[in-house]
């Protein structure tokens, strides 16, 4: 397929061909009316709207225990232009093993990575009674986008010169608790 109509993103989409069209208009995509959309042209503008560029955009971990080595494995991130660079730990036998398929550093080496790779987003995989510690000291350290998967729910904020610290936070039991909500009580 060469090209793509709003019909088609709309039935994937669950939602309707003139919705799809609205919202491509606010993003300054147009296609022909009964040519549809060019799926290069199409791809290339979404993922410069995302910030998608040849360019892998690097990222950390701090917290190598089962969710960041498992996140270290997972081979498809630099396929979607993502390259997780480093990991940190505190544990001395996790930083000093090396069969992980990236550097793993202690705690005390975040500065010096962070700065000299110009890394600017971190993955967030430790205790909840460290979360706290780990997020303040990834700030100081000018990372200012933080996926965390700590117990801890940890607050976008801005910052004293303006840098809008991005945060999402992901916890996997509410996420199931909301799965089993909505297998009870279905939307249909």
């Amino acid at each position: 397929m060469e090209t793509v109509f709003a019909k088609n993103l709309a039935d994937t989409a669950g939602v309707s061909a003139a919705i799809v069209r609205k919202d491509f208009s606010v993003l300054n995509i147009y296609g022909q009316k009964k040519g549809g959309y060019q799926i290069p042209d199409l791809m290339e503008r979404i993922g410069t709207i995302l910030g998608k560029t040849d360019k892998l955009e690097h990222i950390i971990i701090v917290g190598c225990g089962r969710i960041g080595k498992a996140l270290m494995h997972y081979n498809g991130f630099e396929q979607d232009g993502i390259k997780i660079i480093a990991g940190f730990d505190s544990d001395p036998t996790v930083y000093n093993d090396t069969t992980h398929p990236v550097p793993v550093y202690p705690l005390n080496r975040i500065d010096e990575i962070v700065k000299g790779s110009e890394v600017k987003v971190a993955i967030i995989t430790v205790p909840d009674s460290a979360s706290a510690d780990i997020f303040q000291r990834l700030l100081a350290a000018g990372i200012t986008g933080v996926l965390n998967f700590s117990p801890i729910t940890l607050k976008p904020m801005i910052k004293d010169d303006g840098t809008a610290i991005i945060v999402h936070n992901v916890n996997i039991a509410l996420e199931l608790e909301q799965i089993f909500y909505e297998m009870r009580y279905p939307k249909v």
